[in-house]
C-alpha cells in the first residue's frame, strides 16, 4: 500500500489503521467484482472496525471507494516507479511500463483487478501510472524521439491500450503474457514514431523481475 509520514502518537496511528483498514476492504470488494453497491455494515464488518467508525473518515461510500481507487493507482505507480528509476530513454519507460502491468497480473492481481474493473474513468487521472506515463510521452515528444503528437491524446491510447491488455491477461491466461505485452508495446512505439527495428528492439530487452 502507498506509505505517508507515520502518525505521530497512539490516537492518530489507530485513526490511520481504521482508514487504511476501511480503504483494504473497498479495493477488495472493487477487486472480486467492482461493484460498489455493498452496505456501508458488510464494509465495516469485511473491515473489522466498528459501524460507526465509517463516518469518522469518510462521508460516503462513493468518497471511500473513490479513496481505494487512488490507494491502487498510487500502488501501481509507485509499483512501475521502483522498477523503472535506473531507465531514461521514453521510449523505453512507455515499453516498460506496458510489460510491467502485464506481469502484474500475476504478482499483484487484487491491484490489477481494481484497474481491470475501475481503471477506464481514471486513464487521465492525477495519481498512479497516468502522470507518469503522461510526463514520458512529453519528454519524447520535446526530445523527439517520438512524433510531434498531443500528449493527452497519446495518453488516451496508451490508456485504453494498457486496459485492454490487462482484460486480455484476464481473459486469456493462457496466452504467453511477455510476448502478448511485448507485441502491444512495440506497436505503441511504432504508433509514436519510433523505427520499426528500434521499436522491436525495445519492447523485448530484459525487465526486473517482480517482487
Amino acid at each position: 500500500m502507498p506509505t505517508s509520514a507515520p502518525p505521530s502518537n497512539r490516537f492518530e496511528r489507530r485513526r490511520a489503521e481504521t482508514r487504511q483498514s476501511l480503504v483494504r476492504a473497498a479495493r477488495q470488494i472493487l477487486a472480486d467484482t467492482g461493484d460498489t453497491g455493498a452496505s456501508i455494515q458488510a464494509i465495516a464488518e469485511r473491515a473489522d472496525v466498528g459501524f460507526g467508525s465509517f463516518y469518522n473518515h469518510f462521508a460516503s461510500k462513493a468518497e471511500l471507494f473513490d479513496a481505494a481507487v487512488v490507494d491502487a493507482l498510487e500502488e501501481f505507480g509507485q509499483a512501475v516507479d521502483e522498477h523503472l528509476r535506473e531507465t531514461e530513454d521514453p521510449a523505453e519507460l512507455v515499453a516498460a511500463g506496458l510489460r510491467l502491468s502485464a506481469r502484474m497480473v500475476d504478482s499483484h492481481p487484487e491491484l490489477m483487478r481494481v484497474l481491470r474493473h475501475r481503471g477506464l474513468g481514471h486513464i487521465h487521472s492525477d495519481r498512479g501510472l497516468a502522470p507518469r506515463a503522461l510526463r514520458d510521452l512529453e519528454r519524447g515528444v520535446a526530445e523527439g524521439r517520438f512524433v510531434a503528437v498531443d500528449p493527452t491524446v497519446a495518453l488516451s491510447a496508451l490508456g485504453g491500450s494498457l486496459l485492454s491488455l490487462v482484460e486480455l491477461r484476464f481473459a486469456r491466461p493462457e496466452l504467453d503474457a511477455d510476448e502478448t505485452a511485448a507485441g502491444l508495446a512495440e506497436m505503441i512505439l511504432r504508433m509514436l514514431g519510433v523505427p520499426p527495428d528500434d521499436a522491436r528492439d525495445i519492447a523485448r530487452r530484459p525487465l526486473p523481475d517482480l517482487v
